[in-house]
């Protein structure tokens, strides 16, 4: 387990915490790993019952490092990682223990697809999420392209991964992204209540009921499509303009096409 990425267990509840507030909690490939390890741990763990994800400082996460994203535009095609190989991404697909999260501040790209693998979402007064995918010249993963239009219909979808729409926290949960809204200051305890409330009842009939609601089968094939995509874009000439135009501060000139 990375510093990055804390680890707690008490009371049926593995509490992951984002710890690198002062990149506003960007995810790094070490963090995909010990996020992924540890959803996949948890379906052992005869001690855990429900997954807490919450986050230090002001912000969720700023969603992928995007110095990683830099470096795999700059390798040649034959070293770019393999389509669907995000820990994480494979780990959500597969959960089998239910995963409540607090949402504090902004959660961009995966800090908002995430999401909708998670059973109970809970929000600060002061959370935005964003999937500003198309802005860096890149696709939808997490199988967030088929899973956010069945949650909010296709055309709020569309707006969110092609304009980049902003989504308050009010609208979250009116959308039927997220649960509730908290006073930030009661965030915390109100998602480690729930959680807690989801450790208490009966774990065989929990986890039977989210297997029953979910397609582990369909969330994999689409992540597996995705992936296939997203590792192509990252490698574009566009991405490699959406980069270079958010490291000089500018707005990204993509009149010439891939």
């Amino acid at each position: 387990m990375t510093d990055h990425v804390l680890s707690d267990r008490a009371n049926g509840v593995l509490t992951l915490t984002l710890n690198r507030p002062e990149k506003r909690n960007a995810l790094t490939l070490a963090m995909y790993q010990a996020l992924g390890d540890a959803i996949d741990g948890a379906a052992a763990a005869a001690d855990v019952r429900c997954i807490l994800i919450q986050a230090e400082g002001d912000v969720f996460t700023a969603g992928n490092d995007l110095g990683d994203f830099a470096a795999i535009n700059r390798r040649e095609p034959s070293d770019a990682p393999r389509a669907g190989g995000n820990p994480l991404l494979a780990a959500l697909a597969r959960a089998v223990v239910p995963i409540v999260a607090a949402v504090n501040g902004r959660a961009v790209g995966i800090g908002t697809t995430m999401l909708l693998h998670c059973d109970l979402v809970f929000v600060s007064e002061d959370a935005v999420l964003t999937t500003p995918f198309v802005n860096l010249a890149l696709i939808p993963e997490a199988a967030s392209s088929l899973l956010l239009p069945a949650r909010i219909g296709h055309a709020r979808a569309f707006s969110m991964f092609v304009l980049g729409e902003a989504v308050d926290a009010r609208k979250a949960v009116d959308w039927g992204i997220a649960n509730e809204v908290c006073p930030r200051a009661d965030l915390r305890a109100r998602s480690r209540a729930a959680a807690g409330a989801i450790a208490a009842r009966p774990a065989s009939a929990v986890r039977l009921t989210k297997a029953l609601m979910r397609d582990p089968a369909a969330l994999a094939a689409r992540m597996e499509i995705e992936g296939t995509h997203f590792a192509a874009q990252l490698q574009s000439a566009e991405a490699k303009e959406a980069f270079a135009a958010f490291a000089e501060k500018r707005a990204p000139d993509f009149s010439r096409g891939s």
